[in-house]
């Protein structure tokens, strides 16, 4: 029987992750934070009162095992002067079945089937007004994920303007995982949102399983600047309950000073360092390597490398 690996996160970090473990034989759960509200997704949000679903298509698309043009199809964007301008038909689609099914989850498991999902993804809740909120390091208050994405002030934590109801079978899910991890991405909005209700900090303490971060890359203005792979881990420790992280996936490639200095003018973003010594002191287990991957002189991970190494961490 494959090993159960439970992954939690958001975005393009998850997706990107995914792509990686569904090379190897995993049983694969994916947990997805559905609080953004910007662009097709915050108009999808205010005009059929659904969780968000931009995440849950990239994640979707992730683990999909269908010729490549439904997975083209499911990331185009319409580019129209009609209200479908800048609507992602992913997202519509997984609207719309959810609507039909009766629930995002049942709506995502029919879809899974005909897209030969290798994998199960649940969005953390069914809840159609979770709004995520941001206190800053000066006391502001930023509401909603776009704004808070969109911030440039340091953030300090993050929390719900109402607590969601956490999707039974999620907790299920992580009770019977082998491994949690917690994938690359942004902490704030797309880490820390899967950790900060009190039903999973409860069902990851009562959960067998050890907790794996793969950490960034690079770091994120506003979230991460000047961050070492250490204050990563302190920050999502300080959002877990009893069972804190354990192991931690830190790449150790070399970037070239000309991608460096794009990062640094364009995006404010410089490469995380892994702090080794700080790390054995917190008994932290590192399993570092080239982890670097560049697309389109965009940094990537190596999804094959990261999948690998979980995959061994598991086995060995």
């Amino acid at each position: 029987m494959n090993k159960k690996v439970v992954v939690l996160g958001g975005g393009t970090g998850l997706s990107t992750l995914l792509r990686g473990l569904k090379q190897f034989p995993f049983d694969i759960t994916a947990i997805v934070a559905v609080s953004d509200d910007g662009k097709s997704t915050g108009r999808l949000r205010e005009e059929f009162s659904t969780p968000a679903v931009g995440d849950l298509r990239q994640v979707i698309v992730a683990l999909s095992e269908t010729e490549p043009l439904f997975q083209k199809l499911m990331n185009y964007r319409f580019d129209t002067y009609s209200d479908l301008d800048g609507h992602a038909l992913g997202n519509l689609l997984i609207t719309g079945v959810s609507d039909v099914a009766g629930g995002m989850a049942k709506g995502i498991e029919s879809l899974g089937k005909v897209l030969n999902l290798k994998g199960k993804v649940l969005p953390l809740t069914e809840d159609e007004t979770v709004t995520l909120i941001a206190k800053t390091t000066d006391g502001s208050i930023i509401e909603g994920e776009h704004n808070i994405t969109e911030s440039k002030k340091k953030k300090e934590s993050v929390f719900y303007k109402n607590t969601p109801k956490i999707l039974p079978e999620v907790l299920k899910e992580i009770k019977k995982a082998d491994l949690i991890v917690l994938s690359m991405g942004s902490i704030f909005t797309s880490i820390l949102p899967n950790l900060i209700c009190q039903e999973m900090k409860d069902a990851i303490d009562e959960s067998k399983a050890e907790v794996m971060y793969v950490c960034n890359i690079m770091t994120q203005p506003g979230e991460t600047d000047d961050f070492k792979v250490s204050d990563h881990i302190e920050i999502i420790d300080k959002h877990l309950g009893e069972k804190k992280i354990t192991v931690v996936l830190a790449n150790n490639g070399k970037i070239s000073d000309d991608l460096k200095k794009k990062y640094e003018t364009e995006e404010q973003k410089d490469p995380v360092i892994c702090d080794f010594e700080n790390l054995k002191n917190k008994k932290i287990q590192i399993i570092s390597d080239d982890f670097v991957n560049i697309e389109d002189n965009t940094i990537r991970h190596n999804t094959t490398k990261t999948g690998f190494h979980i995959f061994s961490y598991l086995i060995l």
